[in-house]
């Protein structure tokens, strides 16, 4: 074998090894979910949206809630038994709105009970979702966020008062369509969230809520502690099984030139010897 054979062999293999490096890691996953759906007694669903790479170049990519997300998730609840526990593991920024309501209407109609599991975060469309559980489960440090539709890439609820604030003749007629579009949107959320808030409260305070999450009090990336979230009435408890947090693990990001993070892990604390 030649030194230019060895040296194709080497760019092959560099090529070939994010690939190879994606399958491990998903085989890891899925027999993570196998231990904990064992565990569980449920059909666990993971929709979790990290920061991936392209298989063959390494690029990175962001990644979002979209409808092939959506056809999935229903797919998955088409499959399961109308009676079995639906643990949904959600980590994402968010998303379309049509797939989110979609994947939370499914949810919600499904017959067993609904878990959804929130290790790091769930910001908008992902807490759309979590509302259509009947019960939330939280990391001490997780988030849930604003469900406030944002349109043009502003938030609606931010264009809509500038028709209020402003006379109509000094408002040029893009600004005017996109606040007519975005009070459509934010209806049409605090309809959806209404509906989904009605297993958990009583309609008054379930309409109360949805107009808090989606009429645009916070900014759209305002963190909702678990605390936060438990005092507003959502069915949130902080009990987090291991297993979702290590499986969690096998969700790593695009390993960087140099690490933001660093540390050496420190001795384990000894207890002092009894008097």
């Amino acid at each position: 074998m030649s030194i230019s054979d060895l040296i194709w062999i080497f760019f092959i293999g560099m090529a070939l090894q994010p690939m190879l490096r994606q399958r491990i890691l998903v085989m890891m996953r899925a027999r993570k979910t196998m231990q904990l759906q064992r565990q569980r007694g449920s059909q666990v669903i993971t929709l979790v949206h990290r920061q991936e790479t392209m298989r063959l170049l390494g690029f990175p990519l962001v990644r979002y809630i979209d409808i092939d997300d959506a056809e999935d998730v229903i797919q998955v609840i088409r499959d399961t038994d109308p009676d079995m526990p639906i643990d949904i593991i959600l980590h994402t920024p968010g998303g379309l709105a049509i797939a989110t309501l979609q994947i939370a209407a499914a949810l919600r109609r499904h017959g067993g009970r609904v878990t959804a599991f929130v290790p790091h975060l769930a910001m908008s469309g992902g807490t759309l979702i979590a509302l259509a559980a009947d019960s939330i489960v939280m990391a001490p440090h997780a988030m849930l966020g604003p469900i406030d539709p944002q349109v043009g890439g502003f938030p609606a609820a931010s264009v809509a008062r500038v028709l209020r604030d402003k006379p109509m003749a000094e408002i040029d007629d893009q600004t005017v369509i996109l606040a007519d579009i975005g009070e459509k949107a934010t209806r049409q959320l605090r309809a959806a969230a209404t509906q989904l808030l009605g297993r958990h409260m009583d309609a008054a305070r379930a309409a109360e809520l949805a107009d808090q999450l989606s009429k645009g009090q916070w900014t759209h990336d305002y963190p909702i502690t678990a605390d936060e979230a438990a005092s507003l009435g959502l069915p949130v408890s902080t009990d987090m099984p291991d297993e979702v947090a290590e499986l969690m693990t096998l969700y790593p990001q695009p390993v960087r030139a140099t690490p933001s993070v660093e540390y050496v892990p420190a001795p384990p604390r000894r207890e002092a010897p009894p008097r």
